[in-house]
């Protein structure tokens, strides 16, 4: 059980969690938010304010970035196959080499250039560790969907699930609805 303390009350975080997920479900299945607020008695200013904190813009113009994974391969043919327009992935090793050949300016000036291609997307999936999606959220910031792979540091490569990228760009490009993926832990 998750409990944290605020103050003078005590929270139980997986009830939240519980809470919002069947709000969300309820949404997703086609509820009003004055029907779903009724049936689980919250306010639903509740809800749409929960909507907007989760909102991601839509657009045609996605990115797909991620490492160190196993299947760049799979993943770079099902983003093409859906549409995304930029797709940046490396496993383990071709991070490295990445890193290592380039000295300290042309790694600057590489990184600043692909953040400046980031930010000409609507919604930008990112596949990484816990620290690596906090940065890029941090410097992006609302367009980044996280897909976390693992604490950082990661070592060592990590298998994505393809289906469920298939079903995430399709959820992003709202071509058909889909039910809401489960958290990912690494």
């Amino acid at each position: 059980m998750n409990i944290i303390r605020i103050q003078d009350k005590v929270l139980n975080l997986e009830r939240i969690h519980r809470a919002v997920d069947q709000i969300l479900q309820l949404r997703q299945e086609g509820l009003s938010q004055q029907e779903v607020a009724t049936r689980l008695n919250i306010d639903r200013t509740l809800i749409s304010r929960l909507e907007s904190l989760g909102e991601i813009r839509k657009g045609p113009r996605m990115a797909l970035v991620g490492f160190p994974v196993a299947n760049t391969k799979e993943l770079t043919a099902v983003a093409q196959t859906e549409g995304v327009d930029f797709i940046f992935l490396m496993n383990d090793k071709e991070r490295w080499r990445f890193v290592e050949e380039k000295n300290g300016a042309e790694l600057i000036n590489e990184f600043m250039s692909l953040i400046s291609q980031a930010k000409n997307y609507d919604a930008i999936i990112f596949i990484g560790s816990d620290m690596r999606i906090r940065l890029m959220e941090a410097i992006l910031g609302p367009q980044v969907i996280s897909w976390e792979i693992g604490i950082s540091p990661i070592k060592e490569d990590r298998w994505v699930n393809p289906d469920q990228l298939r079903q995430l760009i399709r959820q992003l490009k709202n071509t058909e609805p889909q039910p809401v993926l489960p958290r990912q832990k690494g």
